[in-house]
């Protein structure tokens, strides 16, 4: 069975515009959480469980699509840490644009699930005051789009 949800998830990740249903907002989820553990270069054990939490509880009854939203965060991890499209500073870049384009998207950011992973990099001083930061620029959003 795991071996089928896993091959599920690769070809709906792969063919998400046509096959997944919401992918805009499933695509903002996992730019938010990317921007908050791609600070580094790497996703660590604890980010790795803490990402897997809280996908399955943004998507309790559907194990399919907490998985894409793994597998696509991961995905622009590691387009930020290879550098081959993305930094983080684009990233950021393009979760206001999309918050400007769709204000309904700052209701889908939780604070208090990002802040989790603020916990993941406390004994790495520079990579906690980077990620505090990009948690505070998204309550800044959420206060300016959520009005």
């Amino acid at each position: 069975m795991k071996l089928f949800t896993f091959l599920k998830t690769r070809f709906l990740s792969f063919f998400r515009d046509i096959f997944v249903y919401h992918t805009s907002s499933l695509e903002f989820r996992a730019k938010l959480i990317a921007s908050v553990i791609a600070i580094k270069y790497g996703i660590n054990e604890c980010e790795e469980n803490l990402l897997k939490e809280i996908a399955k509880k943004t998507y309790p009854k559907d194990e399919a699509r907490a998985e894409l939203l793994i597998q696509i965060t991961k995905e622009y991890i590691n387009k930020i840490i290879e550098k081959n499209e993305l930094d983080i500073n684009a990233l950021i870049k393009n979760i206001d644009n999309e918050l400007k384009k769709s204000k309904r998207f700052a209701y889908k950011i939780n604070i208090k699930d990002l802040k989790k992973f603020l916990e993941c990099n406390k004994d790495d001083e520079e990579s906690s005051i980077i990620q505090q930061r990009i948690i505070e620029f998204l309550q800044l959003e959420i206060k300016e789009y959520s009005l």
